[in-house]
C-alpha cells in the first residue's frame, strides 16, 4: 500500500507542475483550457499534499523517520496549567 501511495504522490506532483506551468506560461490557449489546466494543477497539489502527509505518517510509525516533537494531550494540559498558574 505504501508503494501505491508513493506512486500517487509522484504522479500528483508531476501533474501539479505540468498543468501549473501550462496554466501560467502557455500562450494561445482558450479560457476554458486555462481553467481546466488550473483545476488539474490544483487537484495535483491537493493530492500530492495528502499523499505526502500519509507517507510521513507511515514512515514515522515504521521507524524510518524520527517522530515529531509534539506533546501528548496530558503533557500539553499540564504545561498549560503551569503557565496559567504562573500568570
Amino acid at each position: 500500500m505504501t508503494k501505491i501511495v508513493a506512486i500517487v504522490n509522484v504522479v500528483a506532483w508531476s501533474g501539479f507542475w505540468a498543468f501549473g506551468y501550462l496554466a501560467l506560461a502557455a500562450e494561445g490557449l482558450t479560457d476554458r483550457q486555462l481553467v481546466i489546466a488550473a483545476i488539474l494543477a490544483f487537484a495535483g497539489l491537493i493530492t500530492g499534499i495528502v499523499a505526502y502527509m500519509k507517507l510521513v505518517r507511515v514512515s514515522e510509525t515504521k521507524g524510518y523517520a524520527r517522530k515529531s516533537n509534539q506533546l501528548d494531550a496530558a503533557s500539553r494540559e499540564r504545561a498549560h496549567e503551569k503557565e496559567a498558574i504562573r500568570a
